[in-house]
């Protein structure tokens, strides 16, 4: 693992470093790899073709998406990759628009029986989705189901990785989907290729993600794309933490308020009066009567 150096590998979960990996065609073998371990056995991929990113709706007032990335098996089968890198309002209701342009761009003029290919909408996701759940569980499999858990349709498919709930150490990968998860999450703070990952689909990838190779062009691109990443998880970080100290404040504000209440209740049990209680604690004396009252 690196030291306190410039990083030698790029920060996968900027957009640059997210297309660089798995978005270019002379790669598209890690990306091949990389959804089989998500894909039952009959949707292995054996070849696949990046589409268009950007998707319009029927007419000029559909709302549009645009994909991370956006691709097709040789058999077919639609596949969207997602990389997110905040929490958003109504993240499950985007995903699902999201798989209406995959199945609807397999309309056909005419005579149709309206069958469907597979599409699968994966979401490699920076952040706890849910914070109710298990906090092992980091892979979620979606799929419409009726009311006794029985799968209902399995041609539309929703898998979410929450990369923070991954938690295993170098040591512990058993699976090589654990050796991928591992590789993304740790990948810009390796100083060279750990043991555990030598095998030819990970060197290659090392090898992509390697910044001296990079030209100036995509030196700049990534180092503005690292930048953008950097302030955004600023601007979450330093949310996150004023919400903290907001809830501490208000936790300890109300036990001040609690206190008062224990002495003020003691002072009544003491036989005081009202009005010496309201000045001794500087509250309304009305409150007090009404304490005293219950």
């Amino acid at each position: 693992m690196k030291n306190n150096h410039k990083a030698k590998y790029i920060n996968p979960f900027t957009d640059f470093g997210f297309k660089k990996l798995f978005g270019e065609e002379a790669n598209k073998s890690l990306l091949i790899d990389f959804l089989n371990q998500l894909l039952p056995a009959k949707h292995q991929i054996q070849d696949l073709f990046y589409k268009k990113n950007e998707q319009l709706g029927n007419n000029e007032l559909d709302r549009k998406a645009i994909f991370d990335l956006y691709c097709e098996s040789r058999e077919g089968h639609k596949f969207i990759v997602e990389l997110q890198k905040a929490k958003q309002n109504f993240f499950k209701d985007r995903s699902v628009f999201y798989a209406t342009f995959p199945i609807r761009e397999q309309a056909e003029r005419g005579e149709w029986d309206y069958k469907l290919q597979p599409v699968y909408c994966i979401a490699l996701l920076d952040f706890v989705f849910d914070n109710n759940k298990n906090t092992a569980q980091y892979l979620q499999n979606i799929q419409l189901r009726n009311e006794v858990c029985e799968v209902f349709y399995d041609k539309l498919t929703f898998i979410f990785i929450e990369m923070p709930r991954f938690q295993k150490k170098l040591e512990e990968l058993q699976t090589h989907f654990d050796k991928w998860l591992y590789f993304i999450k740790h990948l810009e703070d390796f100083d060279d290729i750990p043991a555990h990952l030598k095998e030819d689909v990970f060197e290659q990838a090392f090898a992509v993600a390697e910044i001296a190779r990079f030209n100036l062009q995509q030196w700049q691109d990534y180092e503005n794309s690292l930048k953008y990443y950097r302030d955004l998880k600023n601007v979450i970080d330093t949310a996150v933490q004023e919400a903290v100290q907001e809830a501490s404040l208000k936790a300890e504000e109300r036990g001040r308020e609690l206190e008062k209440l224990k002495r003020i209740q003691l002072a009544l049990q003491q036989g005081f009066s009202t009005e010496q209680i309201a000045k001794l604690f500087s509250v309304d004396e009305t409150n007090v009567i009404r304490l005293k009252n219950k």
